[in-house]
Formats: structure tokens, sequence, C-alpha cells
């Protein structure tokens, strides 16, 4: 299972970067536009996942700053949303590194944002939730830029799988 959640750490900075490369080519007001996905704009959208990542890595880990919130806007410009993200997308894959099969069939405990009482569970289905989070959102990205007027991003694992740095986890 190791491998499968590193692939997954792999295949979640890989897809942020294409989401992020193609929200940098908006102008401001299109990247603030209310384009109808939960959070609205994609500004909103990626800022959420963001806080939504900090919360869990502050969770799994015990370090780093998370919000209170799942709708905080942690960054106001793109450049330092852009530069966070990246920071972040490093920081989970160092994590997943250096875990051990028995972390993965660990139990941790966490208070949710939304409901005060605290949730004892096993890690894996955990992580598998985290990035299975970070792709329902990227697909919220992926219409808002199809919107927006950009072109359609091809954020399929089976994509992913087929570039050469990352063809190693389907051989």
């Amino acid at each position: 299972m190791l491998d499968h959640y590193r692939m997954f750490a792999d295949y979640n900075r890989w897809a942020n970067r294409l989401v992020y490369d193609a929200a940098g080519d908006l102008s401001d007001a299109h990247y603030r536009e209310n384009k109808g996905a939960f959070f609205g704009s994609l500004h909103a959208t990626l800022n959420h996942i963001l806080a939504a990542d900090r919360i869990w890595m502050k969770r799994f880990t015990g370090t780093g700053e998370a919000p209170s919130r799942l709708d905080t806007i942690l960054f106001d410009t793109f450049a330092g949303l852009s530069a966070a993200r990246a920071e972040e997308d490093e920081r989970i894959a160092a994590w997943i590194a250096g875990l051990t099969e028995d972390d993965l069939a660990g139990r941790f405990t966490y208070t949710p944002v939304s409901n005060p009482l605290p949730v004892t569970q096993r890690l894996a289905p955990t992580l598998t939730h985290v990035f299975n989070h970070q792709t329902h959102h990227r697909g919220q990205c992926h219409m808002t830029l199809t919107a927006l007027g950009a072109q359609s991003l091809a954020l399929d694992m089976s994509y992913f799988l087929r570039v050469p740095e990352y063809q190693h986890y389907a051989d």
C-alpha cells in the first residue's frame, strides 16, 4: 500500500501543477469569477483545497498551521497561493515517503472542523479520502477553467501514468 499512496502523492503534485499552470493564464477577474462550483470561484476552490490539506496534515503530523474553517482564504494572491500549494505538495509527498505499513494500519484521533466530536479511525482509508477530496475539487477547478474558456486539461490518472518520470507506477 505504501507505493499506492506514494503514487497518489506524485499524482496529486502533477495534477495540481497542471491546474495551477492553467489558472495562471487567466485574468484576475476570471480567476475570481463565481462559476457555480461549490466554493464559487477558482480562487476560492483552490484556497479550499489547500486549507483542507493543511487541516489534514496538521491532524496527521501535529505540525503546521491549519485554518479553523474550510472556506478560509489563505492567500489572496494567485502567486502566494501557487507557491504555498507547491510547498504543501512537497510536504505531503515527503511525509508519505516516511510512512511504514504499520503507520498505514495504525489509528489516529482527530476532531472534524464541521462537528467537534472526536473521531478515531485507521490512517489508510483517511489518506484515500484526502487524495479523493483533492481529485473531487480539482474536477470543479477543471469545470471552472473550461467555463472560462481555458483549454480542457487531461488530469486522468491514466495520463499521469504515461508521463516518463511516473511510468514506474504502471510497470
